[in-house]
């Protein structure tokens, strides 16, 4: 018999070198019994027990050289749901069997034993919450907390206007989607975001299905020093040489990462699961992937349309973001619905292609529209503030500048009627 979940979380356990996959779901031996791995299990909760420590890999591989350790990209729901799945059935099993036996002599017999018997049989399906009245004190923790410390709870976007509004970013249960048109700055805006965050001391990574480590690492140097895009990919002899050499060399000094990934390095499919060990690889506080649509769909199933496999990547990606306390951005295509040429503001929710589940299972939506040198942002869903509100920049991308256009929102307030009439004078609001 070929027990392949046992082996993973056993492998999870030493790899990762974290016992609460097992202390948790109070995973005990019952759940290796007659699989093969008792003694593997018993020598890491027995190490732990004594230590308080998972063993190291050398330690574990000295007393089992024969077992061979696998590399794990699924979920600890799915390791610890597969895992009791399989030991009811191997429970199951002989129960059946012995049916089967009674039958051929005693019908009664054998329902009075199957009934008994099934009674031993209780599904175990790790269900859990939080009682809202025994555990108040912890929201009285929580507020407090977030009242004295608030970069704990919430990073600053970059965008200070916008921050006033949204009132930052979530450290966690944050899906942060970012959509607009082609060519309308939604990568700009997503690297800005999340190069601001890593100011700020996090460790961020970023999903670049599109562009190398090189285009975007010269976005970076543009978004942070202002150095000219354009001058860096060309190799235009304008750079200051010397500035970007002291440039590079104090980034030496900051210990936090900006990792970047493209799907050559997810062996060609990026999945939730393996976007979790690539957080957890590299201890993020934040996470971007530059096209949702470049996402592998885990729970599909043959027949699932597109709109099906988004909303449950969407889906999965909210999840991650709770369970990993750190938030999550995404970019996602506008349809033909939305903002077209000459046409006023930004895209509404409905416009966001091939799935309405994006912004269903998303905490902030954001819409962009780009006109020359003009940047629109709006404030299309967050679960916690104002929405319709929008926000206009200068924006310079080849120097990375954004500069905040006061007083737009005035400008919005007028009546549709008075807008239309401002734009046929010549005058532009958008």
């Amino acid at each position: 018999m070929i027990c392949v979940v046992e082996l993973q979380i056993l492998s999870k356990v030493i790899e990762s070198h974290d016992f609460s996959i097992i202390e948790d779901n109070q995973i005990t031996e019952e759940h290796f019994k007659d699989t093969g791995y008792e003694a593997e299990f018993d020598f890491i909760r027995n190490h732990y027990k004594s230590f308080g420590n998972v063993p190291d890999k050398a330690t574990f591989l000295s007393a089992f050289p024969d077992i061979e350790l696998v590399e794990v990209n699924e979920s600890d729901n799915y390791l610890v749901d597969t895992l009791r799945e399989e030991y009811l059935f191997r429970q199951s099993v002989p129960i059946v069997k012995n049916v089967a036996k009674i039958l051929k002599r005693d019908a009664n017999e054998a329902v009075e034993y199957m009934l008994q018997s099934v009674k031993s049989l209780q599904p175990n399906y790790g269900i859990s919450g939080i009682d809202l009245i025994a555990d108040a004190e912890l929201r009285l923790e929580h507020y407090k907390d977030r009242v004295e410390h608030q970069d704990e709870w919430f990073f600053t976007s970059g965008f200070p206007e916008l921050d006033e509004v949204i009132h930052g970013i979530q450290r966690g249960e944050e899906l942060f989607v970012i959509y607009a048109r082609t060519n309308q700055c939604k990568s700009w805006i997503l690297e800005k975001i999340i190069t601001h965050i890593w100011e700020t001391g996090g460790n961020v990574g970023y999903i670049s299905p599109e562009m190398g480590a090189d285009s975007i690492g010269y976005r970076f140097d543009t978004l942070f020093k202002n150095f000219s895009n354009k001058d860096l990919m060309w190799g235009d002899t304008n750079i200051d040489v010397q500035a970007y050499e002291q440039h590079i060399r104090e980034l030496k000094a900051h210990k936090n990462k900006f990792m970047v990934s493209t799907p050559g390095d997810f062996n060609r499919k990026i999945t939730v699961s393996k976007l979790r060990n690539y957080i957890s690889k590299y201890k993020l506080d934040a996470l971007a992937v530059d096209g949702i649509k470049y996402l592998t769909d885990e729970r599909y199933k043959r027949g699932d349309n597109l709109t099906t496999s988004l909303t449950n990547i969407s889906e999965d990606l909210m999840s991650l973001s709770v369970e990993l306390n750190i938030p999550i951005f995404v970019v996602v295509q506008s349809n033909r619905g939305g903002v077209v040429e000459g046409d006023e503001g930004t895209p509404e929710l409905e416009d966001i292609r091939d799935s309405d589940g994006i912004a269903q299972n998303a905490s902030k939506v954001i819409a962009l529209r780009q006109k020359d040198d003009t940047l629109e942002i709006g404030v299309k869903k967050q679960r916690n503030g104002k929405v319709g509100v929008h926000f206009k920049y200068n924006c310079d991308i080849n120097t990375g500048k954004f500069t905040y256009i006061p007083n737009y929102e005035e400008q919005q307030s007028q009546p549709k009627e008075q807008r239309k009439r401002n734009k046929a004078s010549g005058k532009d609001v958008f």
